[in-house]
């Protein structure tokens, strides 16, 4: 997050936008669009050629008709949004109701803007608009549409753009979600795994609630009387040119005494720059990690890895990573996301565009789980535009941060939307940073089917605008919404655990026994342990299971006989292998219930 408080306020919009093109050519309106296909029908989803409304026809505010710009269509666009409440707003006539996408026509020859929307006068977030000098479109999510006439407003936002049109198509099914809950680290801790097997598990049902900072979490329950099940930290005040000049920071004992209690841990590191520090009024040394306030060169430093500030580079990786092992030796799994909101460009490490951001990313990928052995880490993604997508080997959630209009509680579903595809439906999707927390009837109602959301501190929690007290109450007594009493332990979410011993070994083979146990309480019909392969290690003989391998792992499932397992029972299954084995075999395996 862009740090927003009274002494350290800098208030641009968070991004959260990416250009998507729409295949089909505008329409004449017609009097309403279709009615959505049923979310139950059987056939394909079959997506419909959108109806458009052209934004000269609409109710301006502020704002005039021009048709000077070629490429437009209908009679003109619409041009003047520079003030605050400059709008236009367009009439669907005669609705059926129900759910669509909508996509924007604009031009913009004067950056990337963001917009306001507004559905029948209420809020539903912003659209962005990336740079263009062309007439083009921007998918904006999806509207639920009331039967009979609806209005939708663009109002000004950042201003200094076009609008040329607004395009409706029903919204097909949504096919169910591909996500595995298999981390990227073919290592991780099996804290790590049943963490994200919990989330998986979860996803498209539930949505865990989240505060920064640990005085949140303690105004939401004197102020609430209920827990959020994910607490959000900051890594700030460990980076080393913060530390040279006097910081302090309790955050890993903050985070140890959280997982005591039970609860998630998400980390976000606030980089204070290496080097460069300007240190002036208005870019002081403790507003480091903006761009305008230092003047390190990312794009130079990695280009060099000779230099002195590569090698700060490193240093503050591993300083960070310091941190992160004590929480790693407690066997507390952190919800890990750096470098946020990096094609935004107000953070030095977005500065110089996408491809020195992705760099960095994977050398503290590498850096962090190569050599700290840092198994303990699920890396949380926190930019939305593909262009900026360092790969999905080195990512295992993606995730945005949505900071609308104080009050509006819409779905943030264009943003959720455009994860899903940069994901491509195989990563978890995460609203890692929240102004305005969304309704939770309106998430199922637009499926958007955020994993977890994270409410920022200060007044965005407590100044009863951004979230007035009914609404906070109306989130955290919603059936949807997990509380911290509600989590359970989702270190060992799955159904059971594994243990992996050698029993022997001799010249170039090895005799190893797995030991597989119900840690639930009901029992288990089925279950599957996987671990990574040690390099040239092979299976010649398995006894009570069915080994598979697949890549550079290993796969065991129950035999017809071992796989109902009571609460607390246990069975055993073993193999012979060859090939050189290291003397102990870590981390411990990954057990999930057959199906789980």
């Amino acid at each position: 997050m862009q740090l927003r408080t009274a002494v350290r306020g800098f208030t641009a919009a968070a991004a959260a936008g990416v250009l998507a093109l729409l295949g089909a050519p505008p329409t004449a309106a017609a009097p309403g669009p279709a009615a959505p296909a049923a979310a139950d029908e059987a056939a394909p989803p079959v997506r419909q050629a959108p109806e458009v409304y052209e934004a000269e026809d609409g109710e301006l505010q502020g704002v005039t008709v021009a048709s000077t710009a070629p490429g437009f269509s209908g009679t003109g666009y619409v041009e003047g949004f520079d003030e605050a409440d400059d709008q236009v707003t367009v009439t669907i006539p005669d609705s059926p109701g129900g759910l669509y996408e909508l996509t924007v026509h604009y031009r913009g020859p004067y950056g990337r803007k963001n917009a306001v929307l507004r559905l029948n006068g209420e809020g539903m977030g912003e659209v962005t608009l990336p740079e263009t000098t062309e007439f083009s479109t921007a998918p904006a999510g999806k509207v639920l549409l009331e039967p009979g006439d609806n209005t939708i407003s663009v109002v000004n936002g950042w201003g200094w753009y076009e609008i040329d049109a607004l395009a409706l198509a029903p919204v097909p099914p949504r096919p169910p979600h591909q996500v595995t809950g298999e981390p990227v680290n073919p290592h991780a801790t099996p804290e790590a795994r049943g963490l994200l097997r919990y989330l998986t598990d979860g996803y498209g049902r539930r949505i865990l609630s989240g505060q920064q900072d640990m005085s949140g979490i303690a105004w939401l329950e004197e102020n609430i009387g209920r827990t959020p099940a994910v607490a959000g930290l900051d890594m700030m005040d460990y980076s080393p040119s913060r530390v040279e000049r006097g910081t302090s920071s309790q955050e890993v004992e903050n985070a140890l005494a959280w997982d005591e209690r039970g609860g998630i841990t998400t980390f976000v590191w606030h980089w204070n720059a290496p080097a460069g520090l300007i240190d002036e009024p208005g870019r002081e040394w403790w507003r480091g990690f903006y761009t305008d306030a230092t003047t390190f060169d990312l794009a130079a430093a990695l280009a060099d890895p000779a230099s002195e500030e590569y090698a700060l580079l490193l240093r503050d990786i591993d300083a960070i990573a310091a941190e992160l092992t004590r929480l790693r030796d407690a066997g507390v799994p952190v919800l890990w996301r750096p470098l946020h909101e990096a094609e935004g460009g107000w953070f030095w490490w977005g500065a110089k565009g996408p491809e020195p951001a992705k760099e960095l990313w994977r050398l503290m990928h590498q850096r962090m789980t190569e050599v700290h052995e840092l198994h303990n880490l699920l890396w949380v993604w926190n930019s939305v535009d593909p262009a900026w997508y360092p790969g999905d080997d080195v990512v295992d959630i993606v995730s945005a941060d949505s900071y609308p209009p104080a009050g509006d509680h819409g779905p943030v579903s264009g943003t959720y939307d455009r994860l899903v595809e940069l994901g491509q439906d195989a990563k978890l999707v995460a609203l890692t940073e929240v102004g305005s927390i969304p309704d939770p009837d309106l998430l199922e109602a637009y499926r958007a089917d955020w994993a977890w959301f994270v409410t920022w501190s200060g007044d965005f929690l407590t100044d009863g605008v951004s979230n007035p007290r009914a609404h906070l109450e109306h989130v955290y007594h919603h059936p949807r919404v997990v509380t911290l009493d509600e989590l359970g332990d989702f270190k060992e979410h799955g159904g059971c655990t594994a243990t992996h011993r050698v029993v022997t070994k001799w010249g170039t083979g090895h005799h190893v026994e797995v030991t597989v146990r119900n840690t639930g309480t009901a029992p288990l019909s089925g279950w599957e342990v996987s671990w990574p392969a040690p390099a040239g290690e092979t299976v010649r003989h398995v006894w009570n299971a069915r080994l598979t391998t697949a890549g550079d792992r290993v796969r065991a499932t129950a035999q017809d006989w071992n796989g109902d397992l009571p609460p607390g029972g246990g069975t055993t299954f073993g193999y012979l292998g060859g090939g050189t084995l290291p003397d102990s075999l870590a981390p411990a395996p990954s057990c999930a219930a057959a199906g789980g």
